[in-house]
């Protein structure tokens, strides 16, 4: 068996596949470790993120964000029936009121900022078509609502170059946090959107080390533009 196990894994080698543990494994065993029970899943969309903590052994609470509306009720009709997932018709971010989000042609990566010219060269077939209003909050304003004195959060951010406005609309509430999931941005993919370098200094600086590291959007060449990664609390750490 475990010859056939090498045969197997080296002819996928030899057409570009590797075998490896789902990432959704390592990160259900960090969120097990640290006593997380409660998600903040920022940035939804149709309930994706939400749906795999859930296959990978997450039992917690979850509270999930998306703002538009076609994506919002997808999202809840992934999160019907599960009574410690609940949904809001709403964007993060700095402040608080009506904003106009540019609606992209595959959905997921539209943006409250402007597409850059490397998205659009990476991913030709994408590209904004319309633009949509929407809802803003910040999650300083939202958290005494959704956050009991007990609850042990994870704030995970997927949000098209919008993460530090999201961050900014939640200074008050980063202590709370055990962990955060973050885009990392290698090149600027949405004008004016958050770096690598920014966020990881961010989470460093606000008591947080970089503990995961998962490959995500890539250029037809092959260079890595953007990655996921995950941080938690350096023991003792301090925002």
């Amino acid at each position: 068996m475990a010859s056939l196990n090498s045969l197997v894994i080296s002819s996928l080698a030899k057409r570009g596949f590797v075998v490896r543990r789902h990432p959704a494994t390592r990160r259900q065993r960090l969120l097990a470790s640290h006593r997380v029970d409660l998600v903040l899943d920022v940035g939804a969309a149709r309930g994706g993120y939400a749906t795999e903590l859930r296959e990978f052994g997450y039992t917690g609470r979850i509270v999930s964000f998306e703002p538009l509306a076609a994506a919002h009720a997808g999202l809840a009709q992934a999160a019907a029936g599960d009574s410690t997932w609940t949904t809001r018709n709403v964007a993060l971010g700095d402040t608080s009121g009506p904003q106009t989000i540019n609606v992209a042609s595959n959905s997921d990566s539209s943006s409250l900022l402007p597409m850059a010219d490397q998205h659009r060269d990476a991913s030709p077939d994408i590209d904004y078509v319309g633009t949509e209003t929407i809802e803003v909050a910040r999650l300083d304003d939202l958290a005494p609502e959704l956050l009991g004195s007990d609850d042990r959060p994870f704030l995970k951010i997927d949000t098209q170059g919008f993460e530090r406005a999201v961050l900014t609309g939640a200074a008050g509430t980063l202590d709370r946090l055990v962990g955060l999931q973050l885009e990392l941005s290698f090149v600027e993919l949405y004008e004016g959107g958050m770096l690598a370098d920014e966020a990881i200094a961010f989470c460093y600086d606000h008591g947080f080390s970089l503990v995961g590291l998962d490959q995500g959007f890539s250029d037809p060449g092959g260079a890595v533009l953007q990655a996921d990664g995950v941080f938690l609390r350096t023991p003792g750490g301090k925002s």
